[in-house]
């Protein structure tokens, strides 16, 4: 073992620690508070909103980062809410001396968790600190878990280090206990009777979206006939959410082509709200471990820097066949629109 490597899994038991945590006083929070608390906005930030429900996570982050993490080794913590979106730790360090830069979301599906409609996701990703071009290409340990609604008993884990597969446990917050399971994704080799999705969750493009959805669909099944449905989809308000759809063998393909519609909007003097950054995809890693395929709009492997700032453009395809079957599909509806940089 590498002592790099060593360092890594001396980080993997604290951060699992650290995922339940936030994961047990988010649910708490939950349970003692109205959803109209929840919901309220606590701040405004370049990359998202803040409400009230994303303070518990915060306020745990940075405690246990100072007393778990940074004692084993300096790191630069990239988080939304932080001054400049990142922190050195332990207070002192400068970012020259750290050998870890983590990018976490506390919270990923804050709003589907504060209206109690469907899970949210913590999401963490660790590289080699490279200095600020380190990026999510650098990632080597990744690990995601499930925040449930309060009606939900069971949450999963799941966790990669780069070259060695995937770990993931489900853990029932009823009994505490946590118990392995396997995670496999689809093995079809067409989106046919399947989720396929173009993602278009807030307003601003939707329609453009929508239009390449349906061509590619179109092209990928033919017409659609009398009474059936060719495909389904399933537009999940959490970047960590889709992954774990296409991982688990629930979706077939996913897009998230938000940041390349810029053009289009600037055209009718309009502007982009919210994109997808790398806090909220830095989880890829367990995906592509498992066998999905995770690429940006050019077909290359995600390498946007550990930053609170980039917008993201990433796509999720299931397997090598759904792969062949969208991506010509999709490159051609986006060529013939001038959306490719």
């Amino acid at each position: 073992m590498t002592e790099q490597s060593l360092d890594i899994a001396q980080l993997i038991e604290p951060l699992k620690r650290l995922h339940g945590l936030i994961r047990d006083a988010v649910v708490q929070s939950c349970e003692n508070s109205a959803l109209e608390e929840l919901s309220s906005v606590a701040r405004e930030e370049e990359g998202d909103t803040i409400y009230a429900v994303d303070k518990v996570s915060e306020e745990l982050l940075v405690d246990f980062f100072e007393r778990e993490i940074a004692t084993i080794a300096p790191v630069v913590l990239v988080a939304e809410g932080l001054a400049a979106g990142k922190v050195t730790l332990p207070k002192g360090a400068s970012e020259d001396e750290a050998v870890w830069r983590i990018i976490v979301d506390p919270i990923d599906g804050t709003r589907c968790l504060m209206y109690q409609k469907r899970s949210a996701w913590i999401l963490t990703g660790v590289a080699p600190n490279r200095g600020p071009a380190t990026s999510l290409r650098d990632i080597e340990f990744a690990i995601q878990t499930e925040i449930p609604t309060l009606k939900q008993h069971l949450s999963d884990s799941a966790w990669a280090t780069r070259g060695q597969g995937v770990e993931a446990v489900r853990f029932n917050r009823l009994t505490k206990e946590a118990i392995p399971f396997s995670m496999r994704p689809s093995t079809a080799p067409t989106i046919s009777h399947g989720y396929a999705q173009i993602a278009r969750f807030f307003p601003g493009a939707r329609d453009e979206l929508a239009a390449i959805d349906e061509e590619v669909v179109i092209a990928a099944l033919g017409p659609v006939q009398p009474d059936k449905a060719h495909c389904f989809e399933d537009q999940y308000t959490s970047t960590g959410g889709q992954l774990y759809e296409l991982m688990s063998g629930h979706d077939r393909f996913t897009a998230d082509l938000r940041p390349l519609m810029n053009r289009k909007l600037t055209e009718r003097g309009s502007v982009m709200g919210i994109c997808c950054h790398p806090y909220d995809v830095c989880t890829e890693l367990i995906a592509r471990e498992l066998g999905v395929i995770v690429t940006d709009d050019q077909g290359q492997q995600l390498d946007y820097e550990l930053s609170v700032k980039p917008n993201v453009t990433w796509i999720g395809y299931a397997n090598r066949g759904i792969h062949n079957q969208i991506m010509p599909l999709l490159s051609e509806a986006l060529t013939r629109r001038g959306l490719l940089r």
